[in-house]
C-alpha cells in the first residue's frame, strides 16, 4: 500500500516536520563521565543525513547526585554542555531536528557491578518493587531540587537551539514511580489512591520544563504502561483511568504524548483496537506517537537476550496512522543498525533494509 502518509509535514508549536517518521530515543552508554563525544555527534548527524523528521537523544539525565545508573550515560548539565551544542549543530547543519530526552532513573538499580551511585537515591516511597522497601523516601527538599533540575535542563535545551525536549516518563524510572500505585504509597500530596492523584510529580515536572522552554518549543511526554520491573503492570487499568492520568498532564503542558508499547499493534484496552498512542490522543486532542517494534519481526526485550529481528510490513502501521489514530511514528532498532532506513522505505529498496542483531546494540554505526 501507499506510504505516502509516512511523509507528510506536521508542525507543533514552533517545530515543523517534514515526515512522520521520529527516531526512539535509545541508551547508548557512549559518552565517558557524562560528556557525549565527536562520535555520539556524528551518529546523531548521520541520522538527520538520513531525513528522520525527528531525531530524540538517548536518555540525558538531570542535575541530582543519583539520576544515572551507568557512568557512561550522558548528562545534561554542567561540562556536558557545550558538547550538547555540537550535537544540536551537527544534526541542524544536516537538515535535521532534534530534541533531547530528560530523564532520572530513580531507584532503578545499576547496569553495570561496578556502578555506585554519586549521592542517595531518589524514590517516591523508598521501594525498588512492591513490597520491598531498602530505601528512604524522598523529601519535599528532595522532590522539589528534582523539579527544578527538570526546568534548568530544559532551559538549556533552549538556549542550545534544540528544537523540542521530551521527559522520560516511562519504563519504571522515577516519574514513572511516582505514577506507579505499586512503588508510590505515599499520603502526601506527591502520592494517593488514583493514578489520576499519583500524577501530580510528573505534572510538576512538565510546568517546570515548560517553563524552561517557553512557549514556542514542544514539551513531548513519554509514558509506558509497562515496567522495567514489570511487563504485565498497567497505571491505568481501563480508559477512565488513562484519562484521569493523562488531563492533568495535558494541562501542566504537554505537547505530544510519546506511547510506548513492547508492540505498538497491540490494543490496549479490550473491545477497542485503538493502541496506547491512539487512546491517549483520543483522550487527549493532543497530538502522539506510537512506538513499539516498528518495522522489526522481533520485539526490542528480546534483542537483548541476543535476538535479531527481520524487516516486517509497515502496511498495518501505515492503515492506522491515515486513519489518524496517532500522528508520529517513532523508530528504533531499524534505525539503530540501520541510518539509512527511511530513505530505503521511501525508494522502495526494501531488499536492501538488513537484519537487525544484537551486535548493533555495541557500536555508533
Amino acid at each position: 500500500m501507499s506510504i505516502d502518509s509516512l511523509f507528510r509535514p506536521l508542525q507543533v508549536r514552533s517545530l515543523r516536520l517534514p515526515n512522520r517518521i521520529v527516531m526512539a530515543p535509545m541508551t547508548r552508554s557512549f559518552s565517558p563521565g557524562g560528556i557525549p563525544t565527536a562520535e555520539v555527534a556524528a551518529y546523531y548527524r548521520r541520522r538527520a543525513q538520513g531525513e528522520v523528521g525527528l531525531i530524540i537523544t538517548e536518555g540525558t539525565v538531570v542535575e541530582r547526585p543519583a539520576a544515572r545508573n551507568d557512568a557512561n550515560v550522558p548528562v545534561f548539565h554542567g561540562d556536558a554542555l557545550p558538547q550538547w551544542q555540537r550535537v544540536a549543530d551537527e544534526v541542524h547543519a544536516a537538515g535535521g531536528r532534534i530534541a533531547p530526552q530528560l530523564w532520572h532513573v530513580g531507584s532503578s538499580r545499576g547496569t553495570g557491578a561496578d556502578w555506585r551511585p554519586l549521592g542517595r537515591v531518589d524514590s517516591p516511597s523508598g521501594l525498588v518493587t512492591p513490597g520491598k522497601r531498602v530505601l528512604e523516601p524522598m523529601t519535599e527538599e528532595d522532590i522539589a531540587d528534582t523539579i527544578a533540575a527538570f526546568g534548568r535542563s530544559a532551559r538549556a535545551a533552549r538556549e542550545l537551539g534544540f528544537d523540542a525536549v521530551e521527559i522520560h516518563g516511562a519504563h519504571g524510572y522515577l516519574i514513572d514511580q511516582f505514577f506507579w500505585g505499586g512503588l508510590n504509597v505515599r499520603t502526601d500530596r506527591w502520592g494517593g489512591a488514583t493514578i489520576g492523584e499519583r500524577a501530580a510529580f510528573g505534572a510538576e515536572v512538565v510546568r517546570a520544563v515548560r517553563a524552561g522552554v517557553g512557549e514556542d518549543i514542544p514539551v513531548i511526554l513519554r509514558l509506558s504502561q509497562w515496567k522495567a520491573q514489570d511487563f504485565e503492570v498497567k497505571n491505568a487499568a481501563n480508559p477512565r483511568e488513562l484519562e484521569a492520568w493523562l488531563t492533568p498532564l495535558s494541562e501542566a503542558g504537554v505537547d505530544v504524548f510519546h506511547c510506548s508499547q513492547r508492540r505498538f499493534w497491540e490494543p490496549e484496552f479490550a473491545d477497542s483496537e485503538l493502541n496506547f498512542a491512539g487512546w491517549a490522543k483520543k483522550i487527549t486532542g493532543k497530538p502522539t506517537i506510537t512506538v513499539g517494534s516498528v518495522g522489526l519481526d522481533g520485539e526490542f526485550i528480546a534483542a537483548f537476550g541476543g535476538a535479531s529481528s527481520r524487516p516486517a510490513s509497515l502496511d498495518g502501521l501505515v492503515r492506522r496512522l491515515e486513519a489518524e489514530e496517532f500522528d508520529l511514528v517513532a523508530v528504533g532498532r531499524a534505525l539503530l543498525a540501520d541510518p539509512q532506513w527511511l530513505r530505503k522505505i521511501r525508494d522502495g529498496r526494501h531488499d536492501e533494509l538488513g537484519v537487525f542483531e544484537r551486535s548493533a546494540l555495541a557500536t555508533l554505526s
